[in-house]
């Protein structure tokens, strides 16, 4: 079995279509139909991934999203509707890793599940890395900065630790989408943007005025090492 996946929809026929694809591809699979009942499942079912409809009754997936993330980061996968960019960028901000857009096709969503499951247990480098005053150690999943621990999500360590491996380097949106996302195809540089934002307003002394993690007009970003 390749893990055990919570689906959170309440359109009962999307759910069960998803979950029987998921079933077929080999992952054990949970459902809920609301956001309450999604937590009272997932704490008492822990799960390798969590499939996360934004629209949801009683509780919407925001919230879920938020109150999960006080305690656990286990990897997130957001569903939204097609025309609903607010939801995409706020979801990215409550700590989501990953979003699909609805409506999606059942491949296209496993190949999702299994590139956030791939990346969050991919192997990394057990040395630390110093850049200025942050230091980063993957093998504690640690960041301090100034010698005092900085609190990340699992994808905002991910992309301070790519940036970090060299700093001073250029990193273009894509190549920031392939190595941080697994997104092996035309991503959303919105991905990039939003964790960039957000591991800004950690690491930052002024993250409107960064001097740490630095735009490059036309290119990307990149770390400095001063």
């Amino acid at each position: 079995m390749e893990g055990r996946v919570l689906v959170v929809e309440d359109d009962v026929s999307i759910r069960e279509v998803t979950a029987l694809g998921l079933r077929r591809a080999g992952f054990r699979v949970d459902t809920a139909g609301d956001g309450r009942q999604a937590l009272v499942t997932w704490r008492a079912h822990p799960v390798d991934l969590i499939v996360l409809d934004v629209m949801l009754p009683a509780m919407d997936g925001l919230e879920v999203c938020r109150e999960i993330r006080r305690t656990s980061q286990v990897p997130i996968l957001m569903l939204t509707a097609r025309t609903d960019t607010l939801d995409v960028v706020v979801g990215l901000e409550c700590g989501a890793d990953d979003y699909l857009r609805k409506p999606f096709d059942l491949p296209e969503l496993v190949a999702r599940v299994r590139s956030v499951l791939r990346r969050v247990s991919a192997p990394t480098p057990s040395r630390a890395i110093a850049v200025g005053d942050l230091e980063i150690d993957p093998g504690a999943f640690v960041v301090r900065r100034d010698g005092r621990e900085v609190e990340l999500t699992a994808t905002e360590f991910r992309l301070l630790l790519e940036l970090a491996r060299r700093p001073g380097q250029v990193f273009t949106r894509e190549l920031l989408l392939d190595l941080v996302w697994n997104h092996r195809f035309l991503g959303d540089s919105r991905l990039v943007d939003v964790a960039v934002q957000r591991l800004r307003a950690k690491v930052e002394d002024d993250p409107a005025h960064p001097q740490r993690i630095r735009t490059v007009r036309g290119a990307g970003y990149k770390l400095s090492g001063g």
